[in-house]
């Protein structure tokens, strides 16, 4: 939490966050040349969305597919039995963890996209908006389906569909989901943060 905490709170200008981190920007202008004082370089905005709208598409798309074809039909092996399409309802979070807390599930997906909002208007980093843009098209994924689907407004069972052997049946949002996660430990362990500053401690 103090992570997150110190990565939302980084303020827009690199002299205001107090230790000394300065960035070239994509001209390669050298740290500290800037006459505005300001992170230099892009905002990554335009990458985070882009990379949540195709995350969030290919996911309902799936979906779609999924209910039509395969739902209330004998599973499909795609590798023998060690992968199969199988359509399955889940109520519960990713992997069908917590089938009894549904609606605390959806309000945690709700403050994941909050929090990257928050953090877009500092966004430089361009992993940093790989990394967000797959977490924000896999909540806004799942977090649809918890909204319109049955039984109910904010009780909607998720549309899962991959299916491993010996593991938990998934979807394309999860995937996004886990990917988004692992690269964003990745950055962290490397000390790059969202705004394109790199810390040591």
């Amino acid at each position: 939490m103090a992570e997150a905490e110190r990565i939302i709170g980084t303020p827009d200008t690199p002299d205001a966050a107090g230790g000394g981190k300065e960035r070239p920007d994509s001209e390669g202008t050298p740290p500290g040349e800037s006459a505005a004082g300001r992170p230099q370089g892009r905002r990554r905005i335009a990458v985070l969305f882009a990379v949540a709208s195709i995350a969030y598409a290919l996911d309902l798309i799936s979906k779609l597919i999924v209910v039509a074809k395969l739902e209330h039909h004998p599973p499909i092996e795609i590798i023998g039995d060690w992968l199969k399409f199988e359509a399955i309802r889940n109520a519960g979070a990713a992997f069908g963890f917590g089938e009894a807390f549904t609606v605390i599930f959806t309000m945690i997906a709700a403050a994941v996209i909050v929090v990257i909002a928050r953090l877009a208007r500092k966004l430089y980093s361009l992993p940093w908006a790989i990394a967000l843009g797959l977490l924000l098209g896999g909540a806004l994924g799942n977090l649809t389906d918890r909204i319109f689907r049955a039984p109910g407004v904010f009780e909607g069972a998720v549309v899962d569909f991959i299916a491993p052997k010996h593991f938990a049946v998934f979807n394309l949002a999860d995937s996004a989901i886990v990917c988004g996660g692992i690269l964003i430990v990745l950055l962290s362990f490397k000390g790059l943060d969202p705004d394109g500053t790199v810390h040591k401690d």
